[in-house]
């Protein structure tokens, strides 16, 4: 998961299918039709079941599932022929394939920074991690000016510019992943909840935002601080990406800043304290309004970027079940996860496939079970339900962001996105944890549904980490479509102390995220997982069965692009860098 801020345009066939009819359907999703048949194909879901799908993707035949590799190439196979087999409809006039056209480039980087006459190499990936995402075989930066701009944030609703009208044409600016900590004027020990949303980590805190905001103001090179915390993964994660391809949907590459890249935290404070700054009193300064970019003290970096530059072509994979109803089969609902992991990279301990188990070929196995569940139903619910594998999120969510540009099925009559990313294999949970909460009309859905299974719903209880921004549901989110969406979606265990669903995903993020160790486990216990399916299947049947249209809750950021898209006259929200739901006129360009 990742897997990124400015907004497609509203494509014009989903605004030309919206109209007042449409608008006037959809307050809130409050009443379904009875679904018959839907204790009896819940029991299709099995933990055997589960586990079979997740043994077969993550296992080395698979090889990673990398973009634009026989990786790719099994898992699409054996996606479609499991639809197939189940009974579904291709989704993609008569294919179950939609194209995704990609540039994959690779890079080695020499890196240095050259301060008092004394010029100094990083080493790479002990002290940074660098590359260039451009179409270009050669990509060089000449001693490029050294600039740190705080958090690299701006965001007028919140009175907040880090830069401050300073020119960086050309040079390398340095940042600090993660919002501004604004202390709240109440109560000094917390976060203001109404500034950068408070311990929540906001699209503003994302490394994708940063790179954004350096490319849009001309910088030849980003590079960010790490720290461990607002990141969400060790430096090891950073340093496994080394050497590693990167993909890019044709045609954005160019847009890219010239360098992008990440130094470790210690790296970093030498370099500060060899300009004569303190790093620390930078970092607590850049955390108020009144921060002003500093140079830092005549230090000049360097890169050399050499690119393996190819063309790939890669597929999203996509299947339906038609709708029961003639009058709403042209509504939709839509599943959506990733099939894609890191392929073959940098060994660690020996061993350098990336199998990508829990992420996410056990996301794929709870979206093959959903479809198998619907299947099993005696009549099809009375919307199309559709099921969509995405390519390259742990690139970028570039999958999902060509369909949202690209849609097979319009986005204005697509009802939801229920998305999956990281299940639960660790036991059955009383609570279920959805990183959406609070966002829109749907969690009404998923608290009676979860009320069944006597559990209850709890929000993202690490909000600073942005888990929200992180998937492929983001993506159909910012286009306007109401989502939910899940990651380590389990809490209070069964049989289990209180913080052991903390220290397993904790367990979960040191040892297996985005390693080679992500592979299946013998301890699993995938009786969590059958519930978690069995509860999101019920969901969508509600939502495909229901009267009325989900909805963003009032204040959401995307509920303007939805209003937007349903040809409503709400205005839209004041725009600052990035704010996912809202409209500017001149977007940055994407990474």
């Amino acid at each position: 998961m990742r897997p990124r801020s400015s907004i497609a345009a509203v494509p014009l066939i989903a605004l030309a299918l919206a109209g007042p009819a449409a608008a006037q359907r959809r307050p809130a999703l409050t009443s379904v039709r009875v679904q018959p048949g839907l204790a009896a194909a819940e029991q299709q879901v099995t933990a055997a079941r589960l586990l079979e799908h997740m043994r077969v993707l993550a296992s080395d035949r698979f090889a990673g599932r990398g973009p634009g590799t026989r990786g790719e190439d099994s898992t699409v196979a054996y996606l479609s022929g499991q639809f197939r087999r189940m009974g579904l409809q291709p989704g993609n006039a008569g294919s179950y394939v939609q194209e995704v056209p990609l540039v994959g480039t690779t890079s080695r980087v020499a890196a240095s920074v050259t301060l008092g006459g004394e010029t100094r190499e990083l080493r790479s990936p002990d002290e940074i991690v660098a590359w260039s995402s451009r179409p270009d075989t050669l990509v060089r930066v000449d001693a490029s000016e050294v600039v740190f701009v705080g958090y690299g944030v701006s965001a007028p609703e919140f009175g907040w510019d880090d830069y401050k009208g300073v020119d960086l044409r050309g040079k390398t600016v340095v940042m600090l992943v993660g919002d501004p900590p604004v202390p709240d004027p109440r109560d000094p020990a917390r976060l203001d909840p109404r500034v950068f949303r408070g311990d929540a980590m906001t699209y503003y805190g994302r490394w994708t935002y940063k790179y954004e905001m350096a490319a849009a103001r001309g910088a030849a090179a980003c590079i960010i601080v790490h720290q461990t915390g607002p990141a969400g993964y060790a430096w090891g994660v950073v340093a496994s990406n080394t050497g590693r391809e990167r993909t890019e949907i044709a045609g954005a590459g160019e847009r890219h800043i010239p360098v992008e890249g990440w130094v470790q935290l210690e790296v970093a404070r030498r370099l500060f304290q060899a300009a004569g700054q303190d790093f620390d009193a930078l970092q607590r300064a850049a955390g108020t309004r009144a921060f002003r970019p500093v140079a830092l003290g005549g230090a000049t970096a360097s890169f050399t970027v050499r690119n393996a530059v190819r063309q790939v072509r890669s597929r999203n994979v996509v299947a339906r079940i038609d709708g029961s109803d003639p009058a709403l089969r042209g509504q939709y609902l839509l599943y959506t996860a990733h099939w894609d992991h890191f392929g073959v990279g940098r060994a660690i301990g020996g061993d350098s496939i990336y199998n990508g188990a829990l992420d996410n070929a056990g996301g794929l196995a709870w979206m093959l079970e959903t479809a198998r569940a619907f299947r099993a139903l005696p009549t099809a619910p009375r919307r199309t339900v559709v099921f969509l594998a995405v390519t390259a999120e742990e690139q970028g969510l570039l999958g999902a962001r060509w369909y949202a540009a690209h849609p097979i099925y319009p986005l204005a009559r697509t009802l939801a996105d229920i998305n999956m990313d990281i299940p639960n294999p660790w036991g059955r949970t009383r609570s279920i944890v959805s990183v959406s909460h609070g966002q829109t009309t749907l969690e009404t859905i998923l608290a009676s549904e979860a009320a069944r299974q006597q559990r209850t719903v709890r929000p993202d209880p690490e909000p600073e980490k942005g888990y929200f921004y992180r998937s492929d549901h983001f993506e159909l989110a910012r286009n306007g479509v109401p989502a939910l969406s899940f990651l380590f979606p389990g809490a209070d265990y069964v049989g289990q102390p209180a913080d052991y669903g903390q220290r397993v995903r904790a367990g979960y993020v040191a040892n297996d995220y985005h390693k080679p160790t992500d592979e299946v486990k013998p301890d699993w216990d995938l009786a969590g997982m059958v519930d978690d399916t069995r509860l999101l299947f019920r969901v969508g049947v509600d939502v495909a069965n229901g009267e009325r249209w989900p909805e963003w809750n009032p204040g959401t950021e995307f509920r303007a692009r939805r209003e937007q898209m349903l040809g409503r006259s709400t205005p839209p929200m004041p725009c600052g860098g990035t704010r996912p739901g809202c409209v500017r006129p001149t977007p940055p360009p994407r990474p």
